[in-house]
């Protein structure tokens, strides 16, 4: 790619170039590269992929086990506050919703699509999968989601814990170990492995992850100016819609270790959307689904990420009021 390097140590930095830091994986090195050539493109600086091993890729234990929020976020941080790197670039959704006040969310570019998907098969659908199918995935949030499905359904799905990065989930089922795994489909569509989904999962079963399918962009809060120049990135309607989502989710007191799915979506200058109005949606439950809260709130467009973020923010405060604690109880401090 032109004008980016990649290294797995952290020189000193000729001037001008930029160290960008980012976890070791296949997929983090993808999306890193394609805003490091973005970054390339607005500023003609030269970018420097600076690998950082993270406590979560270093573990195969359960997220829930190891930390949850921020397994993947604190060695990045860590190396931005000690100057190590210029800029880190993260998977917004697994950003805790709390930042330190010394580095700046600099840049949201414009989001992949949110949705999960599934790979299962012989080309199969969830509601297809024959009885007593096997189905991984990491994620309370689609466990407790696809458990309510299968519910409703009268099914019978076995949901089976897995970790491991697109290719080890992928072989699961090409191996013959699984039925079926969920992934997010930004994920596959980064690493050109669409080809692989046999189905896209409607959002009116499967919310995402809050910020899911979006990337973010910090740097140092002291740097203006790269800050500055790094907000050329943003996407402004993927901002706000994330900052409604992250508001509801620290509104929840929950973690991405938490069974929580939501959406933000609407009239925010992108193509499509003609309703002009603003929606989120919200999903919170049980680990196994015996438990299903889904509520939707639908105002004006915000104007402002602080807007959209107290959008969310009375969404949750309305499922609080409905009982959803009682959903989250024992599960937000796993």
């Amino acid at each position: 790619m032109a004008g980016t390097r990649t290294t797995t140590r952290s020189p000193e930095s000729p001037d001008g170039v930029l160290r960008l830091g980012t976890r070791r994986s296949r997929l983090a090195l993808a999306q890193s590269g394609q805003v490091a050539e973005r970054i390339r493109q607005l500023t003609g600086r030269p970018v420097e992929l600076v690998e950082i091993t993270t406590v979560g890729d270093l573990s195969r234990e359960a997220l829930t086990q190891i930390g949850g929020t921020g397994v993947f976020v604190s060695a990045l941080r860590d190396a931005l506050l000690a100057g190590r790197i210029d800029l880190a670039v993260h998977s917004l959704k697994d950003l805790p919703t709390a930042s330190p006040s010394d580095l700046v969310l600099a840049a949201v570019p414009e989001r992949e699509d949110p949705r999960d998907v599934l790979v299962a098969r012989g080309g199969l659908t969830f509601e297809r999968l024959p009885d007593g199918a096997r189905v991984g995935t990491g994620s309370p949030r689609r466990m407790c989601q696809l458990a309510a499905w299968a519910r409703e359904l009268g099914h019978r799905v076995e949901l089976v814990p897995i970790r491991g990065n697109i290719d080890t989930r992928l072989g699961y089922v090409s191996g013959g170990e699984l039925d079926a795994v969920v992934l997010a489909a930004a994920g596959l569509t980064r690493l050109g492995r669409s080809d692989a989904v046999t189905e896209v999962l409607p959002t009116d079963r499967l919310l995402p992850a809050p910020g899911q399918g979006a990337l973010a962009v910090e740097c140092s809060a002291g740097n203006e100016e790269l800050a500055a120049q790094l907000a050329r990135l943003d996407d402004p309607a993927t901002r706000l819609a994330v900052a409604a989502e992250r508001a509801l989710l620290a509104a929840l007191e929950a973690g991405c270790s938490a069974p929580v799915g939501a959406i933000a979506t609407g009239n925010l200058g992108q193509p499509g959307h003609s309703t002009g109005l603003f929606r989120i949606e919200a999903a919170v439950g049980a680990p196994d689904g015996s438990r299903l809260c889904r509520r939707s709130l639908t105002e004006a467009p915000p104007a402002t990420p602080a807007e959209a973020a107290a959008i969310g923010r009375r969404l949750a405060e309305r499922m609080l009021v409905e009982g959803v604690a009682q959903c989250l109880e024992g599960v937000a401090a796993r």
